[in-house]
Parts: structure tokens; sequence; C-alpha cells
């Protein structure tokens, strides 16, 4: 009897142990983990790992170069700079005041879940938007390749790869197109910046520097000493420009045109040094429009590289 009971107990506890265990008898099922896999983990333009849990529906620019392009690989913006030249789709998003002045309430106002911010100007809100815990992206979008980085950064931020790669590739093609139809010869030229403060010279890695370049155009500055508070200027005077001896002279400006054109034409008859240089004994000296290079032109380069090359060989206007 006694026997009998032993055997009904170890049962007894067998029966419960599997039921604890579960059903199959094997170990307790665990609970499902949750996924922890991020959106996307990019590095920016000062090298910095930048994480995205998730993919950002409110977004915010320091900078109007940054909307076309992100715009083109399927994104969108609560809150952008002021600027004279916005796409019709951003000018009701909410204004954060000038790339170079942000005014971070309004910002922040914006409740963003990323900020795109711009190179040697924005740096300085980084620390606040870490302590918001607001990601941030800073990017320098000036030459071409540096606006097919951005593409491709920005593709990556909406998850868009094949539109970024597309959109890389019609832009090439246009290029290669002006290109193709231009003759294969290495003019000279010195691009000059006219500013309040007087002229600059300006280096292959700004935006006419860069058009140029891609033109097979000789940047005659090119190796002169960048200006300290601007790589993609060296400083100009006379001299050195006869000693350059350009047979074109391209000037960018942030002024009205007519008065830029008129103040090069006092500055040229007050020093007989001007006379000397082919460009200008030639008519060769041509003013850039401010649409495609005084702010990047962005997805808009090609544009810029056929206003370059139409200057200089007019035979692109005929069709």
């Amino acid at each position: 009897m006694k026997r009998a009971w032993r055997i009904l107990a170890t049962l007894f506890g067998v029966a419960v142990l599997a039921a604890a265990l579960g059903c199959g008898g094997g170990a307790p099922p665990e609970k499902k983990a949750e996924s922890t896999q991020d959106f996307a983990v990019l590095t920016d333009d000062l090298g910095r790992k930048v994480t995205l849990a998730k993919k950002p529906s409110r977004i915010v620019v320091t900078s109007a170069s940054f909307l076309e392009p992100l715009h083109a690989v399927g994104g969108d913006v609560v809150g952008r700079p002021d600027s004279k030249s916005l796409p019709d789709w951003a000018k009701d998003r909410t204004s954060i005041g000038r790339v170079y002045n942000v005014d971070l309430e309004k910002l922040l106002s914006c409740a963003p879940d990323l900020v795109i911010a711009n190179k040697g100007m924005n740096e300085k809100l980084l620390q606040t938007l870490e302590i918001n815990q607001i990601p941030c992206l800073i990017v320098d979008m000036k030459n071409y390749d540096e606006v097919k980085n951005e593409v491709r950064l920005f593709a990556q931020v909406t998850g868009e790869k094949e539109k970024g790669d597309a959109l890389i590739r019609d832009m090439d093609d246009k290029i290669k197109a002006i290109q193709d139809r231009i003759p294969k010869e290495k003019r000279r030229v010195a691009i000059l910046h006219s500013t309040t403060q007087g002229l600059n010279v300006q280096l292959e890695t700004s935006i006419a520097g860069s058009t140029a370049k891609m033109l097979g155009f000789v940047n005659v500055a090119s190796g002169m000493t960048a200006l300290e508070n601007n790589p993609d200027a060296a400083p100009y005077s006379i001299e050195t420009l006869v000693a350059q001896n350009p047979e074109i002279i391209f000037v960018t400006s942030m002024g009205k045109i007519d008065e830029v054109k008129r103040g090069m034409e006092e500055t040229i008859a007050s020093n007989p040094a001007w006379q000397t240089i082919p460009a200008v004994k030639n008519g060769k000296m041509f003013y850039l429009s401010q649409e495609n290079f005084l702010l990047s032109p962005g997805i808009r380069y090609p544009a810029a590289v056929e206003e370059m090359a139409k200057l200089i060989y007019p035979m692109l206007n005929e069709r």
C-alpha cells in the first residue's frame, strides 16, 4: 500500500513539473524578442555616424539647396529656411530663418525627427539637437561630386535608393551630352566673385569652378592658397590676374547684375593693366546667373553646365 502511494506521489510530481515546463515537457517558451534593427545608419560630411531608428517623417532642412534633391528622392519637409528660390511645394512649410541665422525656437517647434544642416554654417546647432535627441546630418553640397553624394545620402534617408541612382544617371547623361558637343580644348579661365568688400578669385571647389572643370576648362587660380574664411576662394590682385593671362573671365555676384557690370566696368577703366588681359581685350568677360552659380544648383547642375558652355560655344543654342 505504501508502495502504491509512493508511485502515485511520484507520478503527480512529474505531472506538475511537466505542466510548469509546458505541454511538450521542454523549456518554457521565451518571450518573442522585440526587433532592434534601425532604419538606417548614415555617415555625414563631418564623418559622424548618425542612426535613424525609423524612417523620418518630420524633416527640417537649413539650406534651400537641400529641398530639390530631397524631394526628388521622395522626401518632404516640415521646416525650411527663408530663400528667394524656394520650390512651390515648400513655400507653405514653416520658416526657420536664414541658413546663416537659424531660429532654434522655430526649428524645435517643428518637432523634427531629423535635421539636415549645412556644413560650415550650422554646426553650432548640434549641441542643442543632441540634448533634444534629434538626429542631425551635417552635409556639404557645393560642387557636383558633393551633390551626387548627397543625393545618395538623401535616398538612404527616404529609403528610395533606386530613385537616387536613377537621378544621378540622368544628371550624368545630361552633362555628358553637353561635353560631347563642345571642342576638346583647354580654355584658360578665371572666375571672379564680386562682393561689397571687393573681388575674390574662385577655386576649383567652388560652384563655378566645379562647372568649369567639367567642361574641360583650366582654372588659372588652381593651386592658389585659399582665403582663411573661405576654402573655395583665393585673394584677388590685378598683378596676379595679369600674370595668369586668362582668355576667359567669368563673374559671379550676390548683387544685381546691372550694378555688378557697372562696378566691373569702373574697375577695369580705373587700371590700364586690365587691358593687357586677353579676356578683356577680346570681350570674353561673362556674367553667370545667381540662380545657377550663387547657391548650389543641386540637381540642376546640368543647367549650370549648359549655361556656362553656351556662353563660350554659342553653337550649342542651335538644334
